[in-house]
């Protein structure tokens, strides 16, 4: 170890964190009581990692403690210490842990919590617990020693720019034998942290079923554990009540919402496991990470191993929770958990039982299912595209804006078939304003046919693949031909169009195919337009022009031409047909006819001031300019 190493080191924060405690230290929440719970889940965590490191290596547990979680209050020093005997932090450690926030989604959080009146409901969501400490805290005070190392060292922050680091002091040294102490010098305003009362009422609402200890050491009087300190999951339903669960979920969560679902069960077999799992009503701010990590932790006989087992598919990573094994074994490594059968076996059943238990909310209790589906029905449209095994029930459990109404059913859309009608008919676009409006509807709204309206960018995806509902195909609007002309119109007023002149089908055709040239791979006379004059469709054997548009802005495929069909009724089509072949005004209005079309689909025209000036030369002429 260098002389750099050893010596007392004055080091500054990393950007995001300097910003997140300025907004710590000087903001005012109506809530401060989540720096205790966070602080004492940081401890329950060091114990869990000890735990587990000591199956391969118990000389590191020793002979000290059982394993557990202190609150000393201090009244007349104004401290109130946090400690634990878990697995401790080395010098390196506490430069990394408390200096940085290595996790993505940093600085939108920062940027929430500056928008937001109170900040209860963000902190816990980033991994920034440790910082909610600032905001009762002028001064902390972090002492910690590694499981198995002779050194102890001291970190120390008043929340400004930076922090020091340096050996810690003999009385210190004596003091933590194993484990990290964080000693918090609170605030004037936040005194009332030192009454036992208050202690213990936190404790109780947030952390009672931390699986260790917590024991509160009075300045008087015996130290006494304030938790039951027992795993909720192992206990039968019966003997639990909706706070009871509320409480588990708000403490293994980290969250302040209330369960919209709560799943416990214990499965019985080859293999016995112990399953609580929740779904939130509200949506945390990592959701769309783009590493799709879940947060369900795994137990081992009571013993924290891990949450990063993926547990659980990546459409049902909004899922939060434990499922505890009896069967693993303790010494389960991480590469192991990969292929370990008995794992993928688990994994399989959970994830079953969880879209089960989504299907039966969604039948009993359609509101909470609602606030689910609000909150993640996107997320839960990824298992469309990703999971066939499972397709048919995520198709079952999704809910669609439509030109019907909200949150529809599938069900709901077949019941309301029309005469004739064998498909389920869908159009995909960036907003649903825009896809009401858009010109593909038209034939589908003149029968009066319900179309799902698909906004979310993985409809492109999950639609990209040959998809069906209790028999029947689902059939894109904007991509291939379509012939609705078995179902009969309801619209009178579209039903006398067809007795309108049109124009000449083949010389229209022709004439604007000369005049786009190489913009458009074919021209050809629309069945989908009753009183639009034009637009866009892709081919039926290639990608959407929707998902082909995801694609292009992330570089990762080409734009195919697309086909420009037209509506050989609309005046603006047979004044082509009346104009001069090769003129001006031929070139001008075939042009107008595709740019308009893209301007709908919410692209720009491939040149937007040749646009403004052809748009510019039509309006003058027809103005007898």
């Amino acid at each position: 170890m260098t002389t750099s190493d050893t010596a007392a080191h004055t080091q500054p924060f990393q950007a995001e964190v300097s910003e997140l405690l300025h907004l710590m230290v000087h903001s005012v929440y109506s809530e401060t009581d989540i720096f205790l719970r966070e602080l004492v889940s940081n401890a329950s965590d060091a114990c869990d990692k000890l735990r587990y490191e000591a199956i391969a290596s118990p000389a590191l547990l020793g002979e000290g403690d059982a394993l557990k979680i202190r609150i000393i209050p201090n009244k007349t020093a104004g401290t109130l210490t946090i400690a634990d005997n878990g697995i401790g932090m080395e010098r390196q450690e506490l430069i990394d842990h408390l200096g940085t926030i290595a996790r993505s989604g940093t600085k939108a959080f920062v940027s929430k919590l500056k928008e937001a009146k109170d900040g209860l409901g963000l902190i816990g969501q980033f991994g920034v617990g440790f910082y909610s400490a600032f905001m009762v805290a002028e001064k902390i005070v972090v002492v910690s020693r590694r499981a198995g190392e002779s050194d102890v060292w001291s970190w120390t922050s008043s929340g400004g720019s930076g922090f020091e680091i340096a050996h810690a002091s003999d009385e210190e040294v004596a003091r933590v034998a194993r484990g990290t102490e964080i000693v918090l010098h609170l605030k004037d305003d936040a005194k009332k942290y030192l009454e036992t009362y208050e202690i213990e009422r936190i404790v109780s609402a947030y952390s009672d079923n931390i699986l260790f200890p917590i024991e509160l050491v009075p300045e008087e009087g015996e130290p006494r554990q304030i938790n039951s300190a027992s795993a909720l999951w192992q206990r039968s339903k019966s003997e639990l009540t909706a706070e009871d669960y509320k409480k588990a979920y708000q403490q293994i969560a980290s969250a302040f919402d209330d369960p919209a679902m709560t799943l416990h069960y214990r499965a019985e077999g080859r293999y016995s496991y112990a399953v609580l799992l929740f779904a939130p009503s509200t949506k945390p701010f990592d959701l769309f990470e783009p590493n799709r990590k879940g947060r369900v932790k795994l137990y081992v006989r009571r013993v924290f191993i891990t949450d990063d087992a993926d547990l659980l598919p990546g459409y049902l990573r909004f899922i939060r929770g434990v499922v505890d094994s009896e069967d693993l074994p303790l010494n389960i490594s991480r590469e192991m958990l990969q292929n370990n059968p008995q794992l993928a076996q688990i994994r399989k059943a959970v994830a079953t039982r969880v879209v089960s238990e989504l299907e039966s909310l969604a039948d009993k209790d359609p509101e909470n299912f609602a606030r689910i589906w609000d909150a993640f029905g996107a997320v839960l449209k990824e298992g469309i595209y990703e999971d066939f095994e499972r397709r048919e029930k995520l198709l079952s459990l999704s809910r669609f804006a439509t030109t019907s109404g909200e949150k529809r059913s599938l069900k709901d859309v077949i019941a309301g078939f029309k005469p004739n009608q064998t498909e389920i008919y869908y159009l995909v676009g960036d907003s649903i304003e825009r896809l009401k409006s858009n010109p593909r509807l038209e034939a589908a709204t003149a029968r009066g046919i319900e179309v799902l309206l698909l906004s979310d960018p993985v409809d492109a995806f999950w639609t990209s693949m040959p998809s069906e509902f209790d028999g029947k195909p689902l059939k894109s609007l904007s991509q291939g031909d379509l012939n609705l002309d078995l179902i009969p119109r309801t619209d009178e007023a579209d039903e006398a169009k067809k007795d309108e002149p049109q124009a000449d089908e083949a010389a229209t055709i022709a004439v604007i195919k000369a005049a786009l040239g190489e913009r458009v791979s074919d021209v050809k006379v629309s069945t989908r337009l009753t009183s639009s004059a034009s637009c866009l469709v892709a081919d039926s054997q290639g990608p959407s022009r929707e998902l082909e548009r995801i694609l292009s802005q992330q570089n990762r495929g080409m734009r195919t031409k697309p086909i420009l069909e037209i509506n050989l009724r609309h005046p603006l089509v047979t004044a082509i047909t009346g104009a001069q072949a090769g003129s001006r005004a031929v070139d001008d209005l075939s042009l107008i006819l595709l740019e308009q079309a893209q301007i709908l689909d919410g692209e720009l025209p491939e040149d937007p001031a040749a646009f403004a000036a052809r748009l510019n030369r039509l309006v003058l002429q027809g103005l007898g300019g």
